[in-house]
């Protein structure tokens, strides 16, 4: 089994560019069903959650030309199937964006209930009620979710709560929906904004992507479109927070700052220094951490994928610190994991009290998901000693070489298969 051997301790220096968005990426992929036409897109992510989507749509017909690690030509002309249960799509969440592009484009759509990372409760009842606002049905049989309507007709959808999925899916439907579609309540996130612009650049009418209305104007056909996906800001803020828990000094290059704020501000909160330009962030750690609170919000707060990095950052800090997740109510498992390493961390529902310590020591360590898993093996980074953290298969699924990236910024940290792969590594590093 894969896992990352690391040794902590050294301080992470230099430059890293951040990839394209994960998630921009996936709704983006699944729009491209939308048009007849050929689609060109640059900046994707080589990551297990894209490629996974991008099996599924070839299994439905979609012809698929990779043009370079980061860039992929796409034509849905000859979709020959309106079926998306592909044994891998189950496992991420991302499979449910084919609902709304290939309702939109052909009223109809089957997709495997979908997956991803274990984290709590992510219901799909916006997603519905959003499709049945457009007059399509929509039932559950055979773990598929199946759609279908013999027109779409523009609404005013309200949306309970704030829901990027939803805000997304119904988007990519009532794109080509007879007359208009209001959305109030809508998510503001980044990847809601690029999957607005890419539509857009096809030829939709969507406007208010970035607040909380987003109006649509229905049209009959969508063309083809090159298009380039904007950066990852999770995986900056990945970095940006292991530059802090590592005493480092870390430039992220390819960054959007406008996108960065909250996750910057939280980082000048604790003690940390940042140097902002047009397209990178520097952000250098000399003193020690202070105690922050943190609550996760829709965006423009801060974000629950950030969650895990901050409290692990925070578990190093003076003083006490809370950290509580108002969007996902399962987050925190890893915290198990990170008492292993000696955090002092209590859970209390949706809420961590979190006191600091004055440092981690290496741990054998399992990712229980995505984020948590890149949090922890920042944290195995910052300790002392030996960590290793298997699971990674999660982190794999959002971070495209990330064991080479922190290499790259002087961390002793390597991929290893065996009992003997572990042993040479602790040789080779002492």
């Amino acid at each position: 089994m894969e896992q990352y051997a690391i040794k902590g301790g050294n301080p992470l220096v230099g430059e890293v560019e951040i990839g394209g968005a994960k998630n921009a990426a996936l709704p983006i992929l699944a729009a491209s069903v939308m048009t007849d036409e050929t689609v060109y897109i640059d900046n994707l992510p080589d990551v297990r959650d894209t490629n996974v989507l991008l099996k599924a749509m070839q299994g439905i017909g979609v012809l698929e030309k990779r043009t370079g690690r980061h860039s992929v030509t796409l034509n849905a002309a000859q979709i020959s199937s309106l079926v998306v249960e592909d044994e891998n799509i189950k496992k991420i969440r991302a499979s449910y964006y084919l609902l709304g592009a290939l309702l939109g484009k052909y009223r109809q759509a089957e997709v495997a209930l979908p997956g991803g990372c274990d984290i709590g409760c992510r219901a799909i009842d916006q997603h519905i009620k959003g499709f049945k606002a457009l007059g399509a049905e929509v039932w559950i049989e055979h773990g598929l979710i199946k759609t279908r309507a013999d027109k779409l007709v523009g609404s005013h959808i309200y949306m309970d709560c704030v829901s990027v999925g939803a805000t997304i899916n119904v988007m990519m439907a009532a794109s080509m929906a007879e007359g208009q579609t209001t959305i109030e309540n809508a998510a503001k996130e980044p990847h809601v904004v690029d999957l607005a612009n890419f539509l857009n650049s096809m030829g939709a009418r969507i406007k208010g992507a970035g607040t909380d209305v987003i109006r649509i104007k229905g049209v009959s056909r969508l063309h083809g479109s090159e298009y380039t996906i904007i950066p990852d800001q999770i995986e900056a803020g990945t970095f940006m927070f292991a530059a802090a828990l590592t005493k480092g000094d870390i430039t992220v290059k390819n960054v959007i700052p406008k996108h960065l704020e909250s996750i910057s501000a939280k980082l000048l909160e604790i003690g940390c220094e940042i140097k902002e330009s047009d397209d990178a962030m520097r952000v250098v750690c000399s003193k020690p951490l202070r105690h922050t609170h943190v609550k996760t919000l829709p965006y423009p707060g801060f974000p629950t994928d950030m969650q895990p990095q901050i409290t692990v950052a925070l578990g190093l800090s003076t003083g006490t610190s809370i950290v509580t997740d108002t969007i996902f109510e399962n987050r925190f498992k890893y915290v198990d994991e990170l008492t292993r390493m000696g955090a002092d961390i209590k859970v209390e529902g949706t809420t961590a009290i979190i006191n600091g310590v004055g440092r981690y020591t290496g741990a054998s360590l399992s990712a229980p998901d995505l984020r948590a898993g890149a949090a922890l093996v920042v944290a195995g980074l910052a300790a002392e000693g030996f960590t290793m953290v298997d699971e990674i298969h999660y982190i794999a699924r959002g971070y495209e070489d990330f064991h080479l990236k922190l290499q790259a910024l002087g961390a002793q940290i390597e991929l290893v298969n065996s009992d003997r792969e572990i042993q040479k590594f602790k040789l080779k590093v002492g």
